[in-house]
């Protein structure tokens, strides 16, 4: 049995990851204790609010060296996937994880409403086995909460649009981080989580 630990940051709601993870018949470990994280298999980094709280709480819950050094499967999800950047426009500028080496700017809408909230279509742009099985033509609806996002860039594997075209997924290495909510996203996210959990990634 695999080790699936959903890392506790402290700035997220744990109910409906876990919830779904465990509808893929698999009991993960919800912690903030770097020991245990350090021996997972595969690593959720969850996160909602603001990156400055998140990256406070990850010093704090001397969490950042178990991330960034992790040699297992690591899925960053909403501003778990920011934190994976280098630096996020947020309140002036925050240094992140830098695990992905590019900037985490505010979504330059035009007329829409941020935070960009609802269902859009995600569309992979290259083969990746987090997308094995769903729509690669046209895409498969995701739903998104969100108001700062990657530009596409050499690390975007999966691509959406809301007034301006930016990074739906990223992929470093063993790192993968989605924008979108795949708990929160029916049979397609499902999908997604089974790929990541049980997938050869």
């Amino acid at each position: 049995m695999k080790d699936i630990v959903i890392l506790d940051t402290g700035c997220c709601n744990l109910t409906s990851l876990l919830s779904a993870v465990k509808r893929l018949g698999v009991e993960p470990l919800v912690t903030a204790e770097p020991a245990q994280a350090k021996r997972a298999s595969r690593l959720f980094l969850p996160g909602v609010g603001t990156a400055q709280a998140a990256m406070r709480e990850l010093q704090k819950r001397d969490l950042v060296s178990c991330i960034t050094e992790s040699r297992c499967p690591v899925l960053g999800i909403c501003l778990g996937m920011q934190l994976l950047g280098a630096e996020s426009e947020e309140t002036g500028g925050v240094k992140m994880l830098n695990v992905i080496p590019e900037f985490v700017g505010k979504l330059q809408v035009g007329r829409l409403t941020l935070p960009h909230m609802g269902w859009n279509r995600v569309k992979p742009i290259i083969k990746d086995p987090l997308f094995e099985g769903l729509d690669s033509e046209l895409g498969e609806y995701f739903y998104f909460v969100h108001s700062y996002a990657f530009n596409l860039n050499s690390y975007t594997i999966a691509s959406t649009e809301y007034g301006v075209t930016f990074s739906a997924a990223v992929r470093q290495k063993n790192f993968w981080g989605v924008q979108f909510h795949p708990e929160r996203s029916g049979a397609a996210g499902l999908k997604l989580l089974r790929n990541f959990v049980e997938g050869d990634l």
